[in-house]
This record gives structure tokens, C-alpha cells and sequence, in this order.
């Protein structure tokens, strides 16, 4: 386990009601997950390998918040399944004996469009925006290169798909385009130029529908939190705990 506080609290518990089980974190847990569940705060990354009890971890941590006093609202559980959250947070009620589903959880797709959702119309965007599948974000970046062809004839440029995957690669981890093309398809490269263009293409078709894809779930999550201060300090307010499942599994725009 590595913190950036090397010495970890025990946080005095208040009061349980009567009804709920009381938990012995010390007899319940190993001393490195306990040394995460009584974590008094601030940044702290646990690394664990296959069957060490990662889940169960995170799962305590949210039932000693909650026992501690924190709000539900202002707890964030972020996994790499909506179906590992609702388990999470299942196993958190049956050990506290009351609801927490009023702790948010899900996937970074999932919990960047119900914030989109709230404050969609600060990036021009109604509430009732759709949301793209993979097949349909490959009709419409065809449509969006049978737009560019034609000022293009003589330019060999990659198909639907392979575009889809360099936007893809571009906005997830946050590379230039180059980079990307040099690596995953060397053959266009020298057609970047082109290429930016049927990419700018998309963003512009997608805005015009009303429409997001899942990677724009995440890049204009991003976007609303630095364009808009107001929404960036109001969602750090809410959230006074943040939990990460799988972190190994994120990317830069996570």
C-alpha cells in the first residue's frame, strides 16, 4: 500500500443506530486493508494483486464513511462495471443494514453522462442529447469521410472503422494524431492533415445531431470541468470522497 500521509488515523466511529451490525474493521480485515478503509483523507493509492481483496476494501471504506458521518451524495464510487457498483454498494447496505444507493456509482461512461446530463447546456447541448453505439459512430465518421473525399479524390485515406479507432486513441489517452497514425497505421501518415479533417468533420455532425459518442462521454466531462469553474468547484463540493476500482484500468482522460 503507498500514501502520501505514511502514518494512518483511526477515526473515532459516532454513534450506530441500534439496527445496524456493528463492524469490527480490526477482525475483519488484514492490516493492509484496514490501513485503507481507516484512511483519514486525501490522496491514496493501494496496490493489490488478483485475490487480495480489493473490492472488499473499497467496500468497507464506503461503510466506515457512512458510519463516520459522511453524506451518501457526497461519496463517488467510480468501477469498471455499473454491475460492480451496484454490487459495491449492495454489500455496503447489507453490512451497515440500511440503504446506499445514494452514493453515486458506475463506470466513468456512465457517471460522466449523468453529470452531462444536469449541466449538458453549458457545451451547447440539450439534457436529452443521444448517445451513439459503436456501430452507429462508424455511420456517421463514414458519413463524416464521404464528406471530405470528394476535396480529397486523389488521397488514400483509412475507412470508418479505422478512423473510429484513431479518434478513439487520440482522446482517450490524449495523444497527438501524429503519434497515433505513426504507430497504429505508418501507412497514413502522411495523410494527417486529411484525416484531421474528416475528425473535425465528426465532432461538427455529432454537435449538429445532438448527439455523443462514448468517448465524448469522458472528453466533454473533461471540457465542462475546465471551461466552467462554477460547475468544477460545485462538483468538488459535492464529491468529498472520490474511490477508484481497477485504476490500473484507466486512461488520461479518466
Amino acid at each position: 500500500m503507498v500514501s502520501d500521509e505514511p502514518v494512518v488515523r483511526r477515526v473515532a466511529l459516532r454513534p450506530r443506530c441500534e439496527t445496524r451490525r456493528a463492524i469490527n474493521y480490526q477482525a475483519e480485515l488484514n492490516p493492509e486493508q484496514l490501513a485503507v478503509v481507516m484512511h483519514p483523507g486525501g490522496p491514496m493509492l493501494g496496490l493489490a494483486g488478483a485475490g487480495s481483496g480489493k473490492t472488499r476494501t473499497v467496500v468497507y471504506r464506503v461503510a466506515r464513511l457512512l458510519e463516520d458521518g459522511v453524506e451518501p451524495g457526497e461519496i463517488l464510487l467510480l468501477t469498471f462495471t455499473n454491475r460492480a457498483a451496484r454490487s459495491m454498494l449492495e454489500r455496503v447496505g447489507q453490512l451497515l443494514g440500511r440503504d446506499a444507493n445514494r452514493v453515486m456509482g458506475g463506470t466513468f461512461h456512465s457517471v460522466g453522462n449523468r453529470l452531462l446530463r444536469r449541466f449538458a447546456d453549458r457545451l451547447g447541448y440539450p439534457a436529452s442529447y443521444g448517445i451513439l453505439d459503436r456501430e452507429d459512430s462508424a455511420d456517421l465518421m463514414g458519413t463524416a469521410l464521404a464528406d471530405v473525399v470528394p476535396e480529397a479524390p486523389a488521397r488514400r485515406l483509412p475507412g470508418a472503422a479505422a478512423l473510429l479507432d484513431v479518434y478513439s486513441l487520440v482522446i482517450n489517452p490524449g495523444r497527438a494524431l501524429d503519434a497515433v497514425l505513426g504507430d497504429k497505421y505508418p501507412q497514413f501518415l502522411g495523410e494527417a492533415e486529411a484525416v484531421q479533417t474528416v475528425l473535425r468533420r465528426y465532432l461538427e455532425r455529432k454537435r449538429a445531431a445532438f448527439v455523443m459518442d462514448y468517448d465524448d462521454l469522458l472528453l466533454n466531462w473533461l471540457l465542462l470541468l475546465r471551461r466552467h469553474p462554477d460547475v468544477c468547484s460545485h462538483l468538488a463540493g459535492r464529491f468529498r470522497h472520490i474511490l477508484v476500482d481497477e485504476y490500473q484500468d484507466t486512461n488520461h482522460a479518466q
